[in-house]
């Protein structure tokens, strides 16, 4: 499990992960504290409510052009200059005294931050390309982002003992600072590729073209739109379901919240040993399917200790359909194209969860929140069916095909045979159509 920090590129890769997912949470509290201190209790929530939704646009739709845009620059310099933006940010956000300027700036972090994410997970597997080596690295990332949401909190308590809200922002700039710095000491080295050197409209839409031709792309958009479906729900509603059963929301929600969290932390950690076993297809639609199943058990009338423990069932079934993902995208692209397919992947599942999160809300408050739970169980499990028949159970790396199009003499032939041949096969400029 701890194998890839051995590796010194990505222990210190590792480092910058968490000090970023650090300064992010930390950003989000403060965006929080910075709603209630403007808005207040009237208007607190729909002025968060327009924070998270434009981090949400920000991320589906900038994501792709943003990685069109950095298709020339080498990772690791593009990394760090992305970094030193989003610490420049915080700067002003400590000191916006409206909320029209807190959602402006906001919406510059998201914007910057969905061109980072993408492109810093496109580096792990150059970094370690050996199969079991990476799906430990993802299993180390997936607790990651767990343990952030834990500690977080309570960084954010510990602070604000000793100083404002709203210096918040500028410990998360000191987060984006760790995780720049970090990024500079792993000495990665990975070349921009020429092939990259393409028109921007190209260049832009490149990855969604790969998603789009490859089945087990397809398959993963609603795999992981399946498990939006139920986890919205336990993001939006477990809040409300707190209220709701126990009478006492504030000293219930972190317990289940917290059962949550330490759940999809020790399936984390068991992953890797899983993923050397079944496929990524089998082990994803068992995440979304028992996380439907399970949903009904919250009719039943137990004590909070048993509703602790079906949360941290939850939280162990969506980290089984989040973390093998990675592996999924790594062997549909070749490593130029990686950051495009990786940033598709971060704007379409988040067009999922934009649709995901207000359902939930929707159906909470139309619905009682266990009734919304179970309809939404039931939509998931339906749409896991879907990705299912999408996704191909038989879908080996190297597949047999030929180039009846390309001259006896073009590189790709002498290299790899004129008649029909073998490789790990992608969808790009020469390999346009996956039943080639």
């Amino acid at each position: 499990m701890l194998t890839p920090l051995r590796h010194p590129t990505f222990r210190f890769l590792f480092a910058s992960q968490v000090l970023s997912l650090t300064g992010v949470g930390l950003m989000t509290a403060g965006l929080s504290l910075a709603a209630w201190r403007m808005g207040g209790e009237t208007h607190a929530g729909p002025m968060l409510g327009l924070f998270f939704a434009l981090k949400m646009v920000a991320y589906v739709g900038f994501s792709p052009i943003a990685q069109a845009l950095l298709a020339r620059t080498p990772r690791s310099p593009t990394l760090i200059g992305l970094d030193i933006g989003r610490l420049l940010l915080m700067i002003p956000l400590a000191f916006a005294g409206s909320w029209w300027s807190v959602a402006g700036l906001a919406f510059v972090f998201f914007a910057v931050s969905s061109a980072f994410t993408p492109l810093f997970q496109s580096m792990i597997p150059a970094v370690l390309p050996e199969k079991d080596a990476y799906s430990e690295a993802l299993a180390l990332s997936r607790i990651a982002y767990t343990l952030e949401s834990i500690v977080t909190p309570i960084l954010v308590g510990a602070a604000l003992a000793f100083m404002n809200p709203q210096y918040l922002f500028v410990l998360a700039a000191l987060g984006f600072v760790g995780s720049a710095v970090f990024i500079l000491l792993a000495h990665v080295r990975v070349d921009v590729i020429a092939s990259h050197l393409e028109p921007f409209r190209k260049r832009a839409l490149h990855g969604l073209w790969i998603y789009a031709r490859t089945p087990r792309l397809r398959g993963l958009f609603v795999l992981n739109f399946a498990l939006s479906l139920v986890m919205a729900w336990v993001l939006v509603n477990t809040i409300v379901f707190a209220g709701s059963r126990f009478d006492n929301a504030e000293e219930v929600y972190p317990w289940l919240m917290g059962g949550f969290g330490v759940g999809a932390a020790l399936m984390a950690f068991g992953l890797p040993s899983l993923m050397k076993v079944f496929s990524e297809r089998r082990i994803m639609a068992a995440g979304t399917l028992s996380f439907a199943l399970l949903t009904p058990l919250i009719f039943v009338p137990v004590p909070l200790a048993e509703l602790v423990f079906l949360w941290g069932l939850f939280g162990a079934a969506s980290t089984l359909t989040l973390t093998p993902g990675g592996l999924v995208l790594t062997r549909s692209a070749s490593d130029p194209d990686r950051p495009a397919v990786f940033a598709a992947q971060f704007s379409l599942s988040h067009a999922g969860w934009l649709i995901a999160y207000p359902l939930a809300g929707w159906l909470g408050t139309a619905l009682s929140p266990e009734t919304s739970l179970v309809l939404l169980g039931m939509a998931s499990a339906l749409a896991t069916l879907v990705g299912l028949a999408i996704f191909p159970e038989n879908d080996p790396e190297s597949r047999l095909h030929s180039h009846p199009d390309l001259p006896p003499d073009h590189p790709h032939l002498v290299g790899h045979g004129r008649q029909v041949h073998a490789h790990a096969f992608y969808i790009d400029d020469l390999h346009p159509r996956w039943d080639a």
